[in-house]
Parts: C-alpha cells; structure tokens; sequence
C-alpha cells in the first residue's frame, strides 16, 4: 500500500479537477496560455487590434470635433449676445440724453411757433443743426395735426366732440412726443376728435 501511495508524490500539491476528481496538469508557463488561446481562437491578431485602435481614435477624433463644434456655437452665441446687449446699451444712452435736452427742443419748438425764429436768424441756423443731430441718431417727431390717435403714441389730455368726425383723431398737438428708432422717448399731448353724440 505503501507503494500506491508514493507513485505520485506529487499528487498532494496539484489541484484537482472537480469534474473527474484526477489531479490536472501543471502548465509550464503564462506562454502555454497563449498557444492554447491561439488554437482556441480568442486571440486577437495584430491588424484586428490595429482596426480596433483606429476605430477608436476615429470615435475619439469625431468626439473632439463635436466638442470643438459646440465650443465655436456657444462663442459665437456669446458674441452675438454681447452685441446685442452693447446696441441696446448704446441706445439707452441716446435716449436719456434726449430726454434730458427735449425741453431746450421744446423750447426751440415754442419759439418757431411763435414767429420768433426768423428764416436765416442765427437761433434758427443752430435751431436747425440741433435738429439734424438729433435726426441723425434717429430721433423723430410723433404727433402731427389730422393723424388718427394711437394710445400708445399719443397722450390725450382734452377730447373734443366735434361734429362729422367719425373716430378720433389729433386735433391739436399740445406737445410734440418723440420715439428714438422703435422705442417711445415721450408720448404726444394731444387735443382728440371725438365723434359728436
């Protein structure tokens, strides 16, 4: 018995096979591994690792562009963004310095009207200048005799019944208004034409 038992020495420190209950074999090294990976066929070879790469580095790539892509919109929003908000700067400050001089225009505007600003007087020439800066930057004058009333232009401060009008209609500019490009400086002050009852 002695004999049987002493065969296999080695027997003891191999791992078993759960399968069968025989000892396995040892293998020699992690290169056997590979061979038999090889002829089982999980091994990858070098032009699929190649493909496999290049396919990454194309996902990669494409990933990057899409970011870059991104990063050109967002900037490019921004800039619109800041322009947009430069303009309307730019504009709120046109409009406040207009409002702060429409009285010395008013005051211009009551003098002509009052034949005190004579064709060719030095008051009118600067008169006039005054004017057409303030036309360059885009200022125009709201609230003309006869045009129909708009409450959002005008400002009624009398209605008059009159006879034969049939709807409402400046019939007297009390005080001229003024809108700078879409935006309203000052409403009109108006006299209305209302419809006789």
């Amino acid at each position: 018995m002695t004999d049987e038992t002493n065969q296999h020495p080695d027997d003891e420190q191999r791992p078993v096979d759960p399968e069968s209950g025989e000892p396995r074999e040892q293998q020699d090294a992690p290169a056997a591994e590979d061979d038999s990976a090889a002829e089982g066929g999980t091994s990858v070879t070098d032009e699929e690792l190649e493909a496999l790469l290049d396919e990454g580095e194309r996902d990669l790539l494409a990933e990057y562009r899409d970011i870059a892509a991104r990063s050109q919109a967002e900037l490019q929003n921004f800039r619109n963004r800041v322009e947009r908000d430069r303009q309307a700067n730019r504009e709120s400050v046109i409009a406040e310095v207009i409002r702060n001089l429409l009285p010395a225009i008013d005051d211009l505007d009551r003098a002509e009207s009052h034949g005190d600003l004579a064709e060719g007087s030095p008051l009118a020439i600067v008169a006039q200048k005054i004017r057409g800066g303030f036309e360059k930057y885009g200022l125009k004058a709201i609230g003309t005799k006869g045009e129909p009333f708009d409450p959002k232009l005008h400002e009624a401060l009398v209605q008059l019944p009159i006879p034969g009008t049939e709807e409402q209609v400046v019939h007297d500019v009390i005080e001229t208004g003024y809108a700078l490009g879409e935006r309203l400086i000052r409403a009109a002050k108006v006299a209305v034409a209302v419809p006789a009852e």
